[in-house]
């Protein structure tokens, strides 16, 4: 560049850049942008999906959703998703995570995961290849009700009655977040894993010979140097807890029971637009449901910013 002008050879680099930016944009505006305008306003109409015309009806479908109890029953079990889902998951993975990879204490002068961690690391991992779909399945058979479902078999063995895991009001919202617990935690003990193997284990060493026990190495060393980690994990698990909606579909009683119990969203959304037509309606919820993950998003990443650790 030259006087503020750009150079054949400039010109050329950049037009260059550009031509490979086109394609990835012009995708991302048809098939993200595009689809969640229309969304937006669908919200303000009182289309029904079956017919190419419809009439606008302004905040009519946003004042319904103030007045409809499914709805703020669906906000309620979010926020009962989104303080234990991530809570549990961060700290199983994370104490896993540490197990794995300085659990061992020093060997040979160095510091070292529990025997058998790489081993370990994969089975963790397994719940992740699973489809969610083939999860829930899973799960029916283990969580039956009777005593043909495979914990109350184990239960009966002890003395314990069956216990109605997904058919009991007061159990199956917390049954339902188990399960989601149990498959999240092995991405995140990988994740973790990364991030304890991209710090030097000098550090863990020289903390570890100045007398620093376990607890020391974990609490006031390990989670502030992945502290970085941590926070991504649980922006990605708080979105997590605003979807649900494979699992809940698949495990709960009625899509959603009883009686609402275990209803979230994702699920209304798609029963309001697909069982009963309401497309503008649902498409309300949809942008309600945008909005509260952009707000956890954005709050998340404010309340837990610090300054980042280099090593």
């Amino acid at each position: 560049m030259r006087h503020g002008k750009l150079t054949p050879s400039a010109l050329r680099r950049y037009g260059f850049i550009v031509s490979f930016l086109l394609l990835p944009l012009a995708l991302y505006i048809v098939f993200f942008v595009s689809p969640n305008l229309q969304a937006i306003q669908l919200a303000f109409t009182n289309s029904r999906g079956i017919s190419p015309t419809f009439a606008y009806v302004g905040f009519d479908n946003f004042t319904r959703l103030f007045d409809d109890d499914v709805f703020w029953a669906a906000v309620r079990h979010h926020g009962v998703i989104l303080l234990a889902m991530p809570l549990l998951s961060l700290l199983i993975a994370l104490f896993f995570s540490f197990l794995l990879n300085l659990g061992g204490g020093q060997r040979n002068g160095r510091m070292a995961g529990v025997w058998g961690s790489g081993f370990y690391k994969v089975v963790f991992f397994f719940p992740q290849v699973l489809a969610v779909a083939i999860v829930g399945v899973l799960f029916q058979a283990i969580l039956r009700p009777d005593k043909d479902g495979i914990l109350n078999s184990a239960l009966a063995l002890i003395g314990v009655d069956p216990v109605g895991w997904l058919i009991d009001p007061d159990l199956a919202l917390w049954t339902i977040i188990g399960v989601a617990v149990w498959q999240a935690v092995g991405f995140y003990v990988v994740l973790f894993s990364a991030g304890m193997a991209s710090v030097p284990k000098e550090i863990f060493e020289a903390a570890a010979l100045d007398g620093a026990n376990r607890f020391t190495l974990f609490f006031r060393i390990t989670i502030p140097l992945i502290w970085n980690t941590v926070q991504v994990g649980w922006v990605y698990l708080g979105i997590a807890a605003f979807d649900c909606f494979a699992l809940v579909q698949v495990l709960s009683v009625d899509r959603g029971g009883p009686d609402n119990a275990t209803t979230v969203l994702p699920l209304e959304i798609w029963r309001q637009a697909f069982s009963y037509y309401r497309f503008g309606y649902s498409s309300a919820m949809g942008v309600a449901l945008v909005f509260l993950v952009l707000t956890f998003a954005a709050l998340t990443l404010r309340v837990t910013r610090r300054e980042r650790i280099e090593f």
